[in-house]
């Protein structure tokens, strides 16, 4: 039997004639956390400052979100859990809408935005702002200012280098561990959280969370780096 072959031109052709399958979207709700920023009045005299940019965090979920439309498409629910009171106080300082600009983000990635102004509405969101039996949550980020204890959304923001609003470790036991997905990620990109509170985020949720030893850096164009000396991501 005489075999036949296609020509090059032909097979290449059939190739690209077939689609390219995209990346599977998570089931479920992609959530993420953002933290408050500090003010000049409390930090100026120090001699590593936070906050030059009020948009520090914001802009770094910008790029994560980003990169999710870009891996998942328009189809990946998205949201975003912002601390207001933060950004109002902020906003007074630089004399700019900072509210009407994290909106501006919002319109332009398709995302769902819901301003949060204490540590135990993030809980009462995951727990219950959407209905957790048919959407769980595929994945958390948190972006702000941390410890190795507890995210704090109004760090430097209210009181000189500390803060009135956070989410604990020790709270983290209020948190339903049947909302999440099963292999939901979980990552916060802030200083110090892998030294102990991923340890009490498993034990309380059933879940793994990135964190990092030592501190962060967040970045103009990339994701916050380590900038620790033996620093790491742990889970």
């Amino acid at each position: 039997m005489t075999k036949r072959f296609l020509p090059l031109a032909a097979i290449f052709a059939l190739a690209l004639a077939q689609p390219i399958p995209a990346a599977n979207v998570p089931q479920g709700e992609w959530i993420i956390l953002v933290g408050g920023v500090s003010l000049n009045q409390w930090e100026k005299y120090k001699a590593q400052p936070h906050d030059h940019w009020w948009a520090n965090f914001v802009h770094a979920a910008r790029i994560r979100t980003e990169q999710l439309r870009e891996q998942f498409g328009p189809d990946l629910m998205i949201t975003w859990l912002v601390y207001k009171p933060a950004y109002i106080e902020r906003a007074k300082q630089d004399g700019v809408d900072l509210i009407g600009d994290i909106n501006s983000v919002r319109d332009k990635f398709n995302l769902r935005l819901v301003y949060f102004n204490k540590g135990g509405d993030v809980i009462d969101y995951l727990n219950n702002g959407q209905p957790r039996t048919s959407l769980k949550v595929a994945a958390f980020e948190y972006f702000g200012h941390s410890n190795k204890a507890c995210f704090m959304f109004d760090y430097s923001n209210v009181i000189d280098s500390s803060a009135k609003a956070w989410l604990h470790e020790t709270e983290l036991s209020k948190i339903d561990r049947r909302i999440f997905a099963k292999g939901a990620f979980v990552k916060s990109w802030g200083c110090h959280t892998g030294e102990e509170m991923s340890k009490y985020w498993h034990a309380a949720t059933g879940t793994r969370m990135w964190g990092a030893l030592g501190k962060t850096q967040f970045m103009d164009d990339e994701l916050p780096i380590l900038t620790s000396e033996g620093g790491k991501w742990v889970n």
